[in-house]
């Protein structure tokens, strides 16, 4: 069995760094690096999407200068990206530095008709705003049903999510999703996000395979 739709919590950035010696900003350069390897292995299993939480509604409240430098890691990654997936955005960039929003709208435009997997980053998202959203648009439609409401949802058009994997050693979601993760299988792994490897991403799905899903029945 392999998930259509994996989501990754990519946490521990900054307490690798930290356990190094390192600045905080360093965490988030090796944690690009691991995000790379974690999409490489996770195309290899057959997974169709992928939507990774860069940045949350909440992190705001970072120092100035961590964000900063999770920012300039996003714009450069934005900027460089040539291959076949498909790259898409989903939260708030009203916050964001312009410079850093039009590498969103540049690498979404030029990925557009890619025919590889679809790389969704979360940046500036929060999954109770989301819903609040997607509500808000339903009843300016009309009427709030089901099928009107994840159509407001930003991850609308993605395949259901099934499975999402947190590393850093927290059990939580964070905000992540909070919708379509109504039947998604968990997995938390203590491994720091920047020293994931391959290894980390197949017994992630190798416990998904095993595991029985039922849907409430």
């Amino acid at each position: 069995m392999i998930p259509r739709h994996v989501g990754y919590i990519m946490d521990g950035n900054g307490r690798w760094a930290e356990r190094r010696g390192l600045p905080r900003s360093a965490g988030y350069a090796a944690g690009l690096k691991a995000m790379l390897r974690v999409l490489d292995r996770t195309e290899a299993r057959g997974v169709a999407a992928v939507t990774v939480y860069a940045y949350s509604s909440e992190n705001f409240a970072r120092p100035a200068d961590e964000s900063a430098a999770i920012f300039d890691v996003v714009e450069k990654w934005n900027g460089s990206y040539s291959g076949d997936r498909k790259v898409r955005y989903i939260g708030d960039l009203s916050r964001f530095p312009a410079g850093l929003v039009k590498s969103v709208r540049g690498v979404e435009l030029r990925t557009a008709d890619n025919p590889g997997m679809t790389v969704c980053i979360a940046l500036g998202y929060g999954g109770r705003d989301d819903i609040v959203s997607a509500a808000a648009k339903a009843a300016a439609d009309g009427a709030v049903t089901r099928e009107s409401f994840e159509r407001g949802l930003s991850t609308h058009g993605l395949p259901p999510l099934d499975l999402i994997v947190r590393s850093g050693g927290e059990k939580r979601l964070s905000g992540f999703m909070l919708y379509e993760a109504a039947y998604s299988e968990l997995y938390f792994t203590d491994v720091l996000w920047p020293d994931m490897t391959e290894s980390d991403v197949d017994a992630a799905m190798e416990e998904f395979a095993g595991r029985t899903r039922k849907f409430g029945a």
